[in-house]
């Protein structure tokens, strides 16, 4: 019996409102969002207050953002809609 070729799935492709997210963060929160992604959490959006951006992202009900500096916290004290 031949073998069957599997369609390629590129599961790197993100959503362009992603994109844009990433392409708005410092390289240090890019950094610390990458380490951050090996434990599932995503990039939800960047949220800019005083000047200063904050990444938010979140993985099944935890929530984490990082400062431009790149230093993550875990519990933020944000809501999300």
């Amino acid at each position: 019996m031949p073998l069957q070729k599997q369609p390629i799935i590129d599961r790197r492709k993100e959503s362009s409102e992603q994109a844009a997210a990433w392409s708005k963060l410092s390289l240090a929160q890019k950094f610390s969002a990458s380490s951050l992604g090996k434990f599932g959490y995503e990039l939800k959006f960047v949220r800019n207050e005083h000047g200063h951006s904050l990444a938010v992202l979140m993985c099944n009900s935890g929530i984490a953002v990082i400062t431009e500096d790149g230093d993550i916290n875990t519990s933020p004290d944000i809501k999300v809609r």
